[in-house]
C-alpha cells in the first residue's frame, strides 16, 4: 500500500491537533470565543483525519496490479449429482502466495466471476496510485432461459471482511465527478464459462483490470470447446 494513505491522514491529523491546543490555550487565557474556534477547527481536521484513514484501511481489501497479467484464483468443479458442483475457489496473494480458499456447492451450467476494479486517472499512477482490485462474487448460471426464470443460481459473496464500515468505491466514484483523481469501471470485470466433472480453471488480470479466464486442465478445455457449440447467442450481440 502507497504511503500516501497514512501520510496525509497523519499531517491532517497534526493540523488538526495544533488548532485544538491552540484554541484550548486561547480558553485558559480567557479568549472563549477565539478557543473556541481553534477547538472546533481542530475537531474539523482530527475528523477528516479519521475519515482519510478510514478510507486507507478500506482500499487495502484491494490487491494492487502491476504492469503485467497474473493469477488471481483458481476454480476446480467435482461433480457431485447432476448439474450440481462441489466448488473450490482459490484466491491468490499480491506476490503470488496461496491466499483464501473457498468450498461451496454450485448448481447449474455456467460459472461467473466478478470483480470491483478501481483504476486511477494517469497523472495519479505517477503518484505511485497502481490499479487495484477486488473479488466481488462468484455465480452460477442456467443456459436455459425458461429454466433459469424459475430456479434460482447459487451466489457466493467474494469480499473480503470489512476493516471498517466504509466503503471506498461509492466515495471514489462521488469524489471522481469533482476532481480528476479516480477512473472507476461502472460496473467492474466479470468473466463467465461452463462448469464440468474435474474442470480447472485460471483466472488472470490484466494491468488494465480486465479478468481473462484460461483452462488448467484437458477437462476444463473439452467443456469449454462444447460450450462454445452449444451456449445460446447472447442477443445483445
Amino acid at each position: 500500500m502507497v504511503w500516501w494513505w497514512w501520510i496525509i491522514p497523519g499531517v491532517v491529523a497534526v493540523i488538526g491537533l495544533a488548532f485544538a491546543l491552540s484554541g484550548l490555550g486561547w480558553m485558559f487565557r480567557g479568549r472563549p470565543f477565539k478557543g473556541g474556534r481553534g477547538v472546533l477547527g481542530g475537531g474539523a481536521f482530527l475528523a477528516i483525519a479519521a475519515i482519510l484513514a478510514l478510507i486507507g484501511l478500506n482500499v487495502q481489501t484491494y490487491h494492487r496490479l502491476g504492469e503485467a497479467q497474473r493469477q488471481v484464483a483458481t476454480l476446480q468443479f467435482e461433480q457431485v449429482s447432476p448439474r450440481t458442483y462441489d466448488v473450490t475457489l482459490t484466491e491468490f496473494n499480491d506476490d503470488g502466495s496461496t491466499g483464501q480458499v473457498r468450498n461451496f456447492t454450485a448448481v447449474g451450467d455456467d460459472w461467473m466471476l466478478r470483480a470491483r476494479v478501481l483504476r486511477w486517472r494517469p497523472w495519479a499512477t505517477v503518484l505511485g496510485l497502481d490499479a487495484q482490485y477486488r473479488l466481488d462474487r462468484f455465480d452460477s448460471s442456467y443456459r436455459d432461459v425458461a429454466e433459469a426464470r424459475t430456479t434460482p443460481p447459487s451466489v457466493e459473496d467474494l469480499q473480503p471482511e470489512r476493516r471498517t464500515g466504509l466503503d471506498f468505491l461509492p466515495i471514489a466514484q462521488a469524489v471522481g465527478k469533482v476532481v480528476p483523481l479516480v477512473d472507476t469501471p461502472e460496473h467492474g470485470q466479470a468473466v463467465y464459462w461452463p462448469m464440468a466433472d474435474g474442470a480447472i480453471y485460471r483466472v488472470n488480470i490484466t494491468a488494465q483490470g480486465q479478468l481473462l479466464p484460461d483452462e488448467v486442465n484437458e477437462a476444463a478445455a473439452e467443456a469449454v470447446a462444447t460450450w462454445g457449440a452449444t451456449r445460446r447467442p447472447d442477443p445483445a450481440q
